[in-house]
């Protein structure tokens, strides 16, 4: 009770004192110029600072464009990629056109039309033909990129499978990917997660016909400058695929199945040959041999050396551990390709081994 009344005698403390101000403000005798008005100098003041962040702001912001331009991803690796960085870039050189000339006038108008003594601000009520060009430049100009990402999408979304396309599964589960890839037939065996058991991870429909040739694996290679068609499932939550120097990103949605396409340009033994990733890798190699030192100090092992590879992520927090859903992807000649998916085993091939069992 006794810290209430505290707080209730300080409160009508601070409630007096403030009165107590506004009644000596009142008495003050005023001069000729209201303080709350400002005056020309002000004005002025005012106009410079808003050049001077101008020249700052504009100083600051091609700096963050130089200094950080090595985070950009490398050049996109398949065919679509390169239609997807063009309209990045574009939309990113149109937004920074504008911005420039906007904050340019912007800044500029409040210097040279800064109040002064005696000065009017001239009313300006409206202007239909002004207000037509900013309206129908902006529409002219979103209608252009909307169109263009369109025919980009398309190409993604609206892969036909014909004999060239190869046809391949994605599965994501809580944590980890499986890829299965359609047999001799191009043709996956119909799947779903209730005929999951033992050694059927994915749940291949084993009565299927179309199921025995496929090929379940755990590391992803695609042959370059091929057509491939990925359909994905999800075994419990959602996913998401991601192929970020592919330029390509999917959800993968419980109970449904969903699909997008593009042909690799670049192998991955071609993309650790460039400067960018030649540079990278030197780089995080530095790195990581400055950290192995302490940790060889503590007795523990060394960090290895970093060697670039594609991977397939997921984008979605899906759980716990949603950071061990990667898998590598190999981008390959299509000698290496067929090689290596001839040494795969059959869905059909398990089958059998497991009944011998």
């Amino acid at each position: 009770m006794t810290v209430f009344l505290i707080i209730i005698v300080i409160a009508l403390l601070g409630i007096t004192l403030w009165q107590m101000s506004k009644i000596l403000n009142l008495s003050k005798s005023h001069s000729s110029e209201d303080p709350s008005i400002a005056t020309d100098k002000d004005n002025k003041n005012q106009g410079y600072l808003m050049l001077g962040f101008l020249i700052v702001f504009n100083i600051f912001m091609f700096y963050n464009f130089w200094e950080y331009s090595r985070f950009y991803l490398p050049e996109a690796a398949s065919a679509h990629g390169v239609q997807f960085d063009n309209l990045m870039f574009l939309s990113l050189a149109i937004i920074m056109f504008v911005q420039v000339i906007t904050q340019f006038l912007l800044h500029y108008f409040s210097f040279i039309y800064r109040g002064e003594k005696g000065k009017r601000a001239y009313f300006y009520a409206d202007n239909d033909k002004l207000e037509f060009i900013w309206t129908i430049i902006p529409v002219i100009v979103l209608a252009g990129l909307i169109i263009y990402g369109l025919f980009t999408w398309s190409d993604i979304m609206n892969v036909e499978e014909d004999e060239d396309t190869i046809v391949i599964e994605l599965y994501a589960y809580q944590f980890g990917w499986k890829a299965r890839y359609a047999g001799e037939d191009n043709t996956l065996g119909k799947a779903n997660v209730r005929f999951i058991e033992g050694i059927n991870t994915v749940g291949v429909d084993e009565s299927d016909s179309y199921a025995k040739d496929d090929k379940i694996v755990s590391e992803l290679h695609l042959p370059v400058d091929k057509k491939v068609l990925f359909k994905m499932r999800s075994q419990d939550v959602l996913h998401s695929a991601y192929f970020p120097f592919f330029r390509a990103q999917m959800n993968v949605v419980p109970g449904m199945i969903t699909q997008f396409g593009f042909t690799p340009t670049i192998t991955s033994e071609e993309m650790r040959q460039t400067d960018y990733m030649v540079d990278k890798v030197k780089t995080i190699n530095q790195i990581r041999k400055e950290n192995s030192k302490e940790l060889v100090a503590n007795g523990d092992m060394a960090l290895d050396p970093y060697e670039f590879e594609y991977y397939l992520l997921c984008n979605k927090i899906c759980g716990i551990s949603h950071y061990n859903m990667q898998m590598k992807i190999v981008v390959e000649n299509e000698e290496d390709y067929k090689e290596w998916i001839a040494e795969q085993e059959s869905f059909g091939e398990t089958l059998a081994k497991q009944e011998e069992q």
